[in-house]
């Protein structure tokens, strides 16, 4: 008996691994769009665009202090480039969220380390995107010039209640 209990829960095991390595995807194509600092279109080979939010990472709002600087960086990073999305899930909007790649670049991560975005906490705890954020503050690089960013998470809260 004991044996089939073990046996039993190595299955169930076995089966948790493979629909957690199922739920996730590659899609490849060409940057034509960068809507901000943590969103952009993809073209794929078979002409279809799809739009990616960038996975553990939050970019300030246009509208806010560095939101224009954190697109164009996105965009000086992917826009026209060849790029590899490892995509996880599909959030309610139908955007693809997923981990960008230009090359080995690992364009959230850069987009942390160059001080254009937060790591999403509430998404997200990669000691790699907290090491970014802890280096790109430590040299008040892009956002951390600001003495009290407000993260973009609490600016679209503030907008909402107005």
């Amino acid at each position: 008996m004991g044996h089939s209990i073990i046996a039993s829960c190595l299955v169930i095991l076995l089966c948790g691994i493979s629909t957690v390595q199922a739920a996730t995807s590659t899609i490849s194509g060409k940057v034509v769009g960068v809507h901000d600092g943590d969103t952009l279109t993809l073209l794929t080979d078979r002409n279809k665009e799809v739009r990616v939010r960038l996975e553990g990472i939050d970019a300030p709002e246009i509208s806010q202090a560095f939101g224009k600087n954190s697109k164009q960086s996105l965009s000086d990073l992917a826009f026209g480039k060849m790029v590899k999305i490892v995509v996880s899930t599909t959030d309610d909007y139908g955007r693809k969220i997923g981990q960008v790649y230009v090359d080995k670049l690992w364009v959230n991560l850069e987009q942390v380390t160059r001080g254009m975005a937060w790591q999403y906490l509430q998404y997200s705890n990669d000691s790699r995107l907290r090491q970014g954020q802890s280096l790109a503050k430590a040299k008040h690089l892009g956002l951390w010039q600001d003495k009290n960013p407000a993260p973009p998470w609490d600016y679209r809260h503030r907008k909402v209640k107005k």
